[in-house]
């Protein structure tokens, strides 16, 4: 049986929801009064997604653990979606970044902790030309303008049921036809995403090879393996072949390492020798405060440059471009960015890292094997996900054909009555340098726990 009984399922989710609420009347205070002010009582209307009647509110954190305004600990394991990959409030970065914030914090000057950060990213990345941002959306927005600009070509390629933050061009998808059409719950697409996005399956080789044949794609840009709609790994040949293509073709390819700096230091661009254009990061590479990156090959810099300032007469527009910001680049996102690679999130730190994902991998494996449940777990460096199929998927469509929402909410919310805190858009744990094989055992038991609620 793949998917439980539904009054069953109700009954359970119910009793939770009444665990829930006993148990957290402080949250539900600070929701409440939150709502007068705020949509849904929250900062971004995704956060009302979190299972339970109101979100949780937090009071602290540290390491792989944070402590609700109800008194509660938890043990982390969404970690931000990543932004909190390297542990909250890590010492070293919080160090540098308070330093950095008492002597001012954004000046639209360089510090010297930016030369130093891309050192170190073109260091990881192998590409040695960096720019920088608030966020990895704004450095995929920003990477596929001047992709645009070098080529003077206007599409983009994307990977169905992909996602790059709040990238407009990554907002399509493949209807049954295999036609270019908007994502489900796209807001208010400024125009039809057929008019500049072309989308591939992941691991169709072919498909991406027909979709650059037209000379008229400016960049694909992909990450390099799927972690928004649950894991999905590459197969073998799938980047020789899409690099193949892109070469064959004159477009740019753009790997989005955003999520897959689980995989190792350098993501797995380095840990599997990719050879991309450009490479995009963000979220947990400043210790938790708002920044992104991108970095260009020498080639593809130069061509910038040359883009920009074709008659030799200047930059008289770089500022309103379209490729910018005001606080991107601000000394206290670059001291956090320098302290974080340098002394928090280094190679030493990931081989703990993930054997906690493979300690977690284990222990949701053995409660699937424990009920014969036809689910499966799949792990991509300090990072885990389990999805309610018996094989893992190959591309975008098998993966979300697979999702089951009020499964999911009940999964979440039994972890979250038992002090565990899973990501709220899919199954993902992810492993922090200070999360603890014991903080894996609590999962380990809950998860156990849920899975024979369901099915013992």
């Amino acid at each position: 049986m793949t998917y439980p009984d539904r009054e069953r399922l109700a009954a359970l989710h119910h009793a939770e929801v009444e665990r829930f609420r006993a148990a957290r009347p402080e949250s539900g205070r600070l929701w409440r009064a939150a709502s007068e002010v705020m949509p849904e009582g929250v900062p971004m209307l995704w956060m009302a997604k979190w299972p339970g009647p109101w979100p949780v509110h937090v009071d602290s954190a540290a390491g792989a653990h944070f402590t609700c305004a109800d008194g509660i600990d938890h043990v982390d394991l969404c970690l931000g979606d990543t932004g909190a990959m390297v542990g909250h409030a890590p010492e070293a970065s919080v160090r540098a970044i308070a330093d950095r914030l008492a002597r001012g914090s954004t000046f639209m000057l360089p510090t010297a902790d930016a030369a130093v950060a891309a050192r170190l990213l073109a260091e990881r990345f192998g590409v040695p030309s960096w720019q920088f941002t608030l966020s990895a959306t704004d450095a995929n927005r920003h990477v596929l303008r001047y992709a645009r600009l070098v080529t003077g070509r206007r599409m983009i390629v994307v990977i169905d049921h992909c996602y790059h933050g709040t990238v407009d061009e990554a907002y399509a998808t493949l209807d049954a036809d295999g036609r270019t059409v908007p994502r489900r719950g796209n807001i208010g697409p400024p125009v039809d995403p057929a008019q500049t996005t072309i989308v591939v399956p992941f691991n169709d080789v072919p498909a991406m090879e027909a979709a650059l044949a037209g000379g008229e794609v400016a960049a694909v840009l992909l990450e390099p393996a799927m972690t928004n709609v649950g894991i999905v790994l590459p197969d073998a040949g799938w980047h020789e072949g899409v690099r193949r293509a892109c070469d064959a073709t004159g477009t740019l390819l753009v790997i989005d390492e955003t999520h897959t700096l689980c995989a190792g230091p350098g993501g797995m661009t380095a840990r599997d020798g990719l050879e991309p254009d450009a490479v995009v990061v963000g979220k947990t590479i400043a210790g938790g405060i708002p920044a992104g990156a991108w970095g260009m090959t020498a080639a593809f810099a130069e061509r910038v440059r040359a883009g920009l300032d074709p008659e030799g007469e200047g930059l008289e527009d770089i500022d309103v471009g379209g490729v910018g910001g005001t606080l991107a680049g601000n000394a206290v996102s670059m001291a956090g960015i320098r302290a974080t690679l340098e002394s928090v999130l280094t190679a030493e730190v990931y081989p703990g890292m993930i054997e906690r994902a493979i300690e977690w991998t284990a222990g949701v494996q053995a409660a699937i094997d424990e009920f014969s449940v036809p689910w499966q777990v799949t792990r991509l460096g300090c990072r885990g996900e389990y999805s309610f199929r018996p094989t893992p998927p190959r591309d975008g469509r098998e993966a979300a054909a697979a999702d089951d929402f009020e499964l999911q909410q009940f999964l979440h919310l039994h972890a979250l009555n038992r002090g565990i805190l899973l990501t709220p858009f899919h199954n993902m744990a992810l492993m922090s340098p200070a999360t603890t094989s014991a903080d894996v055992e609590r999962h380990t038991v809950a998860f156990r726990d849920a899975v024979a609620s369901l099915f013992g």
